[in-house]
């Protein structure tokens, strides 16, 4: 069985028992950890994918180090411009070891998102009529703006 969860803004895809490099995460060494947002679980040909997530099912893992990745050279250079940048970078990054995948996880209530959908939909809906209306403000300037007359060529003399 495995499952695709997202945290630190990626997407990973694991089974138990496997070791995943994820981005940082606060927690100690040693510790459990659970990941809720899952998109998708599967066995074999049986596939559940969530729209956007799986309610109930999350990911559990264990924390074996935190640490730094490997050097990582960064060079900004324009040629021709005097210009030449170099910074090095190291990432950091957590170690965990897949405990489970698991179904039955707390659920969010269905009240609380039924009562935040509405006013999420009306802040969206009044920030994309100011939209249309400033894209119509630019198109009526436009339209004000006269056509540039054009020059005659130049014929060539013999």
């Amino acid at each position: 069985m495995y499952a695709v969860f997202r945290t630190g803004g990626k997407q990973y895809r694991a089974s138990k028992g496997e070791r995943l490099k994820l981005e940082k995460i606060d927690a100690n060494e040693g510790a459990n950890i659970s990941f809720d947002e899952v998109l998708l679980v599967g066995e074999g040909s049986d596939i559940k994918l969530g729209s956007p997530l799986i309610e109930g099912m999350a990911v559990d893992a264990r924390v074996l180090a935190q640490g730094k990745s490997r050097k990582v050279n960064v060079v900004k250079f324009r040629r021709r411009q005097n210009y030449l940048r170099r910074h090095t970078h190291r990432q950091f990054f957590t170690e965990v070891e897949i405990i489970d995948i698991r179904s039955g996880a707390a659920k969010a209530l269905a009240t609380d998102t039924a009562t935040d959908k509405p006013a999420a939909r009306k802040a969206t809906s009044k920030k994309a009529a100011a939209k249309k209306a400033s894209a119509k403000g630019s198109e009526k300037k436009a339209a004000k703006k006269p056509a540039g007359k054009k020059k005659a060529a130049k014929k060539k003399g013999a």
